[in-house]
Formats: C-alpha cells, structure tokens, sequence
C-alpha cells in the first residue's frame, strides 16, 4: 500500500502527475457508435459482477430499469421510485458528458483498495480523443466487510462506482487531513440523505482501538457513518469494519487508510 492517503485527488497538479505516470490503454471500439454510452464495462467484469453493480445503483437512485445492456453500457431508467435526485442526476452527467468512462474488476488486485479511478489513454491515434478514465472495482474487497446493517447500507459497490464518478465529473477532492469527509464524499453523503441513510463521518478510516496494539488479533481498522436520531438531534454512530490485512489500505506512517 501507499504510504500517503489513497484518494485520488482530481487537483490540476495530482492530475497531471498521473497522466504522467498512470496510462491504461484503451481499445477505441469500447465506445464506438455501434455500442454508444459513456459509461461501459470492460468484457472480462462477469455478468454476474455486473448485475451486482446495477442492483446497488437502482437502490440508491430509484431507477427500477437501470441495467448494463448486452454490450456492458450502462442504461439509465425512467420513472424512478424514491432513491436519490442527486445520484440521478450524477449518473446523467457521466452518461451523456464529454468522458468516457470503463468499468474493470479488480478484486484480488493487491494495489486497489475498494475502488480507484485512473486516467486512461486511447489505444487508437484518434483525431479528436475524449477524455477516459478506468474506475477500478475490487468487488472482494466490500464482501469482505462486516458491521452495522445500517453502515453497510452506505457503503457498497454502488457508492464505491458513484465517488469515483464525482472525481471525474466534478473534479472533486478528497481531504488530506483527518476530521472531515472532504468535497466529494460530501457530494454522496448528499445522495446518501436522500436514501435515508447515515452518512460518512470521515474521509480516512483508522485503526480499531481493540486491535491497534494487539500482536495476536487481526489488526481491524473501522470506517464510521452518523444519522441524526430523534427531535434532540442526536447523532447515532454506525461502523464498517474489516481487516487490514486481507483489504489493506493501512499506511504504516500515519496508521490511517482511506477509501478512493
């Protein structure tokens, strides 16, 4: 794991470094005209991985049709029944803006915690290249998380997909200091609300207290979530738990880890 906070940071400077650094080469027939739609899947992310993805994101947006066609594209629904408008709303920028966006599995993949997204380049000399970016989907990873029903709600392959999407749509930023869930898990924590659910506390998750010292426990970080509870405003806490070791995450300098 890196040894600085994981989020991708979408400043002109982070940007720049990655193009410089990070170039996934893209086959251009991804997004032909024969199969149109910014949002695609590569053809190795399995059906079954797919449909995992869309049932998340009908949850959250109320979209009962949302799918990814035969061709792995990504098709908006109609008629939505609660969920989230700002989430709608996300989607439909990414769908019909100016990137192209495709979606890999990466479960198993020591280096991706979660979910990342990376700039890409064409594999073709195109006249006129798009932007691209690859968002990385380590699916393991969330089925290898346990704690409140409530929290697990908030956090899914489907709030995974839609923060790397506000990167990219929104340029938005992650924090580089404790304390605060940063630019765009405001933007989800805003999408979570409209669900109904509690929303990210923080941006970078930390060591349990249980485990930090332990030499013969599993080392286990936590992630918290909050909802206002009753006319007082109190806020209830809810947390994700997993193991460090098997999903990784933790920097060894600063013992915090974050979800990108």
């Amino acid at each position: 794991m890196l040894p600085s906070p994981r989020g991708t940071l979408f400043s002109k400077t982070r940007r720049a470094a990655l193009l410089a650094v990070v170039l996934l080469f893209l086959p251009a027939h991804l997004l032909a005209e024969t199969n149109p739609g910014n949002v695609v899947c590569r053809s190795e992310l399995a059906v079954e991985r797919r449909e995992e993805l869309a049932s998340k994101l009908r949850k959250i947006t109320g979209w009962p049709n949302l799918k990814f066609d035969l061709s792995g594209a990504l098709r908006l629904g109609t008629n939505p029944v609660g969920g989230s408008k700002t989430a709608r709303e996300l989607l439909s920028q990414v769908v019909t803006g100016g990137a192209a966006v495709v979606i890999e599995d990466a479960s198993q993949h020591a280096d991706v915690a979660f979910c990342q997204v990376l700039p890409a380049k064409w594999k073709s000399n195109l006249q006129d290249p798009r932007p691209a970016f690859v968002v990385q989907v380590d699916f393991a990873d969330f089925e290898n998380v346990i704690g409140d029903t409530r929290a697990l709600q908030a956090f899914n392959v489907g709030w995974g997909l839609l923060h790397e999407l506000d990167h990219v749509v929104n340029n938005s930023m992650d924090p580089n200091c404790l304390g605060e869930p940063g630019e765009c898990e405001a933007h989800i924590n805003k999408m979570r609300l409209e669900c109904g659910l509690p929303v990210r506390a923080e941006y970078f998750h930390t060591y349990s207290p249980l485990t930090m010292n332990s030499t013969f426990m599993s080392r286990l970080v936590q992630l918290s979530f909050e909802q206002e509870q009753g006319p007082g405003k109190k806020k209830k806490r809810y947390l994700v738990i997993w193991d460090a070791e098997l999903i990784g995450g933790v920097t060894q300098d600063r013992k915090i880890a974050a979800l990108r």
